[in-house]
């Protein structure tokens, strides 16, 4: 369990978030096109993860906005978005944004991220949300950057990620 900040406030999470030098936990979310996508789908390659409460809020979308931006045109890079908003939402701000570069995913099947990554809010008034982070997962599954982001209205640490990918 970590305590982070909504708006200043105190909010809970549940589990453990992965730390940098630990094993990504495996996961399931289900893509826009409702087939399912998991961690190890992308062995063999380095995974810049962020999970966010909503692409329907300012915060979450401009985070998908910035990475999909400082990101472009790296192959060598797979940006993963997860969150519990229904895949249709997610479809639709992509196509909205002309966003072809990120693969953003849904959990409302499975909770996978919830179970085993921590991240799912116990209270406060986004409670049953997930908490806003990024990790950066190397080809062999080992997390080299993790922030669990202090105050969900806050954006998380782009530079940061950035640089452990080099």
């Amino acid at each position: 369990m970590a305590t982070i900040n909504f708006k200043g406030n105190p909010v809970n999470t549940q589990g453990d978030f992965p730390q940098a030098g630990t094993q990504a936990p495996e996961f399931t979310l289900v893509n826009t096109d409702l087939s399912e996508t998991k961690l190890s789908d992308f062995k063999g390659k380095k995974v810049v993860f962020n999970i966010f409460p909503s692409v329907d809020t300012g915060v979450c979308a401009l985070q998908l906005k910035t990475f999909s931006a400082k990101l472009s045109g790296r192959n060598d890079v797979v940006l993963l978005f997860g969150s519990m908003d229904l895949p249709f939402a997610l479809g639709r701000f992509c196509g909205a944004e002309g966003i072809d570069n990120a693969i953003t995913a849904s959990d409302f099947r499975y909770n996978s991220l919830a179970e085993n990554y921590g991240v799912k809010m116990t209270d406060g008034p986004l409670a049953g949300l997930y908490a806003r982070a990024t990790l950066v997962i190397d080809e062999a599954g080992q997390v080299i950057h993790s922030e669990l982001v202090s105050d969900v209205v806050n954006e998380p640490d782009y530079d940061a990620a950035l640089s452990a990918l080099a």
